[in-house]
C-alpha cells in the first residue's frame, strides 16, 4: 500500500521554489534516506508531508489525504497518524520525560489512565528508556533526549515515521544507535523517512536513498 504518492509536485519556501516536479511513491515497510546539501529543499519536502508547507500545485497524496485540498482544522487529525521527530527535540522542558508522554497521549485521545501508563512504559522500554522516565530532559545527554523524541513519535503506532536529520546533533556513535533504533522500528513494521546528510551512517544502514539536487528530487541507485 502507498502511504505517499506525489506526482508533479512543485514545493516552495516563501513564494521561492525549491524542488520542481517531484514524483515519488513511498510504501508501507520502507526505510527511505533524504539527502542533499544545505537549503536543496530536503527539510520542506518532509514539511509537506505533514501540512507544515501547502501544496498548490501536482496531486499529493499522504496516508490516503489529498495534500492538495486538505483543510487546516483536519490537520491534526493526518499528525495523529505520523510520528515526527526533529533535529532540536522539541521536548517540554518543565516537566520529567514520563510527563512529556503522558502529555502527548492525552492531547491525542487516550483517557484510560492504566492504558496510558503501559504504552508509557512500552515505548520507553523500546528505546532503552525503561529507568528514564522520572528525569527531566535538562539531565539526560543528547541521544538519551533523541531516544526520548523516537519514544514520543511512535506513542501511537504511525505507520509513517518521518526524522528531520535525528542523528545531526550527536556524535557518530550515538547517532549509529539511533539509526539502528529507527530500523528496528521499522521492520517492526513502521516506514521511516530520515533526512541525513551523513553518508557514513547511510553506509552502515542501507535503505533506500533519495536527494534533492538542482531542484529534483532524484532516486539514487546503490
Amino acid at each position: 500500500m502507498k502511504l505517499i504518492d506525489y506526482k508533479n509536485v512543485n514545493v516552495y519556501q516563501e513564494e521561492q521554489l525549491v524542488l520542481n516536479n517531484v514524483n515519488l511513491q513511498i510504501e508501507e515497510g520502507e526505510f527511505v534516506y533524504i539527502t542533499g546539501k544545505v537549503g536543496t529543499g530536503k527539510s520542506s519536502l518532509l514539511k509537506t508531508l505533514y501540512g507544515e508547507l501547502p501544496i498548490s500545485e501536482g496531486e499529493a497524496e499522504v496516508m490516503g489525504y489529498d495534500m492538495t485540498t486538505l483543510k487546516q482544522s483536519r490537520l491534526p487529525e493526518l499528525r495523529k497518524k505520523l510520528g515526527i521527530i526533529f533535529q532540536d527535540f522539541q521536548l517540554l522542558t518543565d516537566r520529567s520525560v514520563d510527563a512529556n508522554l503522558r502529555f502527548v497521549l492525552k492531547a491525542t485521545g487516550w483517557k484510560n489512565k492504566v492504558d496510558i501508563n503501559q504504552r508509557i512504559s512500552d515505548v520507553l522500554q523500546l528505546v532503552g528508556m525503561s529507568t528514564k522516565g522520572y528525569k527531566m530532559p535538562s539531565e539526560l545527554s543528547g541521544g538519551e533526549q533523541q531516544r526520548i523524541v523516537i519514544a514520543r513519535a511512535i506513542l501511537n503506532r504511525p505507520k509513517l515515521i518521518l526524522a528531520d536529520e535525528p542523528t545531526g546533533n550527536l556524535d557518530l556513535e550515538t547517532g549509529k544507535q539511533i539509526t539502528e533504533l529507527l530500523m528496528q522500528i521499522c521492520k517492526a513494521g513502521s516506514t521511516v523517512i530520515i533526512i541525513t546528510h551523513n553518508m557514513q551512517l547511510i553506509e552502515m544502514y542501507p535503505g533506500r536513498m533519495l536527494k534533492c539536487e538542482d531542484h529534483q528530487l532524484k532516486e539514487v541507485s546503490e
